[in-house]
């Protein structure tokens, strides 16, 4: 198939866009750069330089366009609500051009990022797709919006898509074939390897106090890799079933911020010093995924998520980046 990644220079994006080329399709990236970089474009890919909010150049990469994969997104939760304007815009107004565009040139399937934080505060655990949908953050309202919104377009349109409710994507590619670092990264584990570096001088620790086993945040964190072939997974099951599917990616495994925190110092040999500070606004206690709808209809399992491969892995790419600077 000819697929369209949207958002396919960064970080998800790169290993996204290298699991459909393995899978033998043919790729065409479509990126602005603004959070993405080269270093995560493939030479067996053609890359188109643009911006969703851009009508005509989105409708262009349209053409002969068999799938969309859209992972274009403003994700911090926190950012989000400070700044939902942005959200608005980036997320909102952004996934119904894509969805415009798509209608227009007669594409049918569409796989679309969506995330954990559409279910709010869990009222049980581990989170399945049933469970109530109550944001507690801009960022998953806009993420649950959107999937609304496809439900209209698949039935108007005929738009099948697959929406992949993500937990925490995390690690590399444990082949070393991307290395493209985030910009600003707001996610837990880059910003503890960016004090592991020496970028940053300590790390926060958001909320001590909560009902965990160690009072910190526990989070299902999910091997980007895992991710990546959930996509060629997903748009394998509504090509085959012409129907849509909204499915958790996660790892079954809830990890706590001091878990990670204390397997990056094993892992780097450093000291990551962190701060313990007060809670952020909108974060729940805990998100545990139960991923048995993606195995039992995807055939789907999080092989790579162990917590020493997510972080061997993350390492290995911000050791050999700021090594190689000096």
């Amino acid at each position: 198939m000819r697929i369209l990644v949207i958002g396919g220079a960064g970080y998800i994006g790169g290993h996204v866009a290298r699991e459909f080329l393995d899978s033998g399709h043919e790729v065409t990236v479509f990126d602005n750069l603004s959070t993405g970089t080269k270093d995560n474009l493939f030479p067996d890919a053609r890359f188109v330089e643009g911006d969703i909010h851009d009508y005509p150049a989105i409708s262009e990469a349209m053409r002969g366009t068999d799938a969309v994969i859209h992972l274009a997104a403003a994700k911090a939760a926190g950012e989000s609500m400070l700044d939902p304007g942005k959200y608005s815009v980036q997320n909102l107004c952004g996934s119904v051009n894509i969805l415009n565009a798509a209608v227009e040139a007669g594409v049918r399937r569409l796989v679309f990022s969506s995330s954990a934080a559409a279910y709010g505060e869990p009222k049980y655990l581990p989170i399945d797709e049933k469970h109530p949908t109550e944001p507690e953050n801009y960022y998953g309202f806009t993420k649950l919006e959107i999937e609304r919104i496809l439900a209209w377009y698949d039935r108007l349109k005929g738009l099948r898509y697959a929406a992949l409710r993500y937990f925490n994507a995390a690690g590399y590619d444990t082949r070393g074939r991307i290395s493209g670092l985030e910009r600003h990264p707001a996610n837990l584990i880059p910003v503890i390897m960016e004090v592991a570096s020496g970028i940053r001088p300590s790390l926060k620790v958001f909320g001590t106090d909560y009902p965990t086993k160690d009072g910190t945040g526990i989070r299902d964190y999910v091997h980007v890799s895992d991710l990546a072939r959930g996509h060629v997974a997903a748009l394998d099951w509504i090509s085959r079933n012409d129907r849509s599917l909204v499915v958790n990616l996660g790892s079954d495994v809830g990890l706590s911020v001091l878990d990670l925190l204390e397997e990056a110092r094993r892992a780097t040999g450093r000291e990551i010093p962190a701060e313990m500070v007060g809670r952020r606004p909108g974060d729940p206690a805990g998100l545990v995924a139960s991923s048995g709808l993606a195995k039992e209809l995807l055939g789907w399992t999080a092989r790579d998520s162990g917590v020493g491969t997510l972080i061997a892995s993350t390492w290995a790419v911000y050791k050999k980046r700021f090594q190689a600077k000096g």
